[in-house]
């Protein structure tokens, strides 16, 4: 049971690099075009993602053939990389929100990049549970930490249509930044509990 599980946890962080590998060149790209800094931070929020599947992917690949002592050392790293993801996303976000609120850089609509976030939205949830889950059975606190990034992704993902639209339909440009800054408080609270959770853990 244990070991199908796990195989389970793996195809899902198999799925995680892939769809978010895709998610961020597009929205990367639609966000340099657009010139659109909620695009750009999801993107690279994407990216992170596909970090932290991959580091997922590393951890579990090595259950059972490892000892018990070398695979917790192997979750702890996990776990802190996850956290430390969180971290440099939001300060990245932050920085970059706060820059075009000031120099008043103003996006062009971006109907491309309304799309890409609705589909994280209606995706991102339903992989983010499924994780989660899989991470309390297997009680992997990295692929709990992992599941709650995808969770982000999808907050993310909400602020990013909100704003977009607001830009896309009246022609708010603020709102493009003031988005991305919604989203801050919560990714980095993410990232402090994270890495608190592996400092406890390692005590």
């Amino acid at each position: 049971m244990t070991s199908i599980l796990y195989k389970k946890a793996l195809y899902l962080e198999y799925l995680t690099v892939g769809y978010n590998v895709l998610e961020g060149v597009l929205s990367l790209l639609a966000g340099y075009l657009a010139g659109s800094i909620a695009l750009v931070g999801f993107g690279f929020d994407s990216a992170i993602e596909s970090l932290s599947g991959a580091v997922l992917v590393w951890r579990l690949a090595k259950h059972g053939h490892i000892s018990a002592e070398e695979e917790e050392r192997i979750e702890k790293k996990a776990v802190r990389l996850v956290g430390v993801s969180f971290i440099i996303l939001g300060i990245y976000v932050f920085a970059e929100s706060i820059k075009k609120l000031y120099l008043h850089e103003r996006p062009e609509p971006s109907l491309f990049g309304i799309i890409i976030a609705l589909f994280s939205i209606a995706i991102m949830p339903v992989l983010a549970y499924a994780k989660y889950s899989a991470g309390k059975k297997l009680a992997s606190r990295a692929l709990v930490a992992d599941s709650k990034q995808t969770v982000v992704c999808s907050m993310l993902s909400v602020a990013l249509v909100v704003g977009l639209s607001l830009n896309y339909i009246y022609g708010i440009w603020w709102a493009d930044p003031v988005s991305a800054l919604v989203i801050v408080a919560f990714i980095v609270r993410e990232g402090v509990e994270t890495l608190s959770e592996e400092k406890t853990c390692s005590c």
